[in-house]
């Protein structure tokens, strides 16, 4: 069973930067696929970026070229780099963990229902 655990968010003002964390445990984390989602009050779930074990990287719409994903395999951490918020990044960010099946798709991993594990979430505010 892996556990995630996400830490970072607060409160930021319109233009700043927030990196966020992901710690997992209770499996081999190199051979995970690891994803950041969010989730704004009254919305559905929203694809931000992936990350395949192999290295192979997917944004969403909404971020591309304003965040990056990174992983540490050594510290079984992911990390989402936000840069240039926006009042509409505000929400609760989650990270989540699949394990990686190679015949897949990266596009597969866009889907909130590929992935098996989920952490708490992490609330990210941008004040306008």
């Amino acid at each position: 069973q892996v556990q995630l655990v996400e830490s970072g968010g607060g409160l930021v003002q319109a233009g700043g930067s927030l990196t966020l964390s992901c710690a997992a445990s209770g499996g081999t984390f190199n051979m995970y696929t690891m994803g950041w989602f969010r989730q704004a009050p009254g919305k559905e779930r929203e694809f931000i970026a992936t990350m395949r074990w192999n290295g192979q990287i997917t944004y969403g719409d909404s971020v591309l070229g304003r965040h990056g994903i990174s992983r540490d395999n050594a510290k079984n951490t992911v990390y989402l780099q936000m840069n240039s918020l926006k009042p509409e990044d505000t929400a609760v960010y989650y990270c989540a963990a699949d394990r990686d099946i190679r015949a897949d798709s990266l596009w597969d991993y866009k889907t909130d229902s590929k992935y098996a594990y989920w952490g708490q979430g992490t609330q990210v505010t941008v004040a306008s």
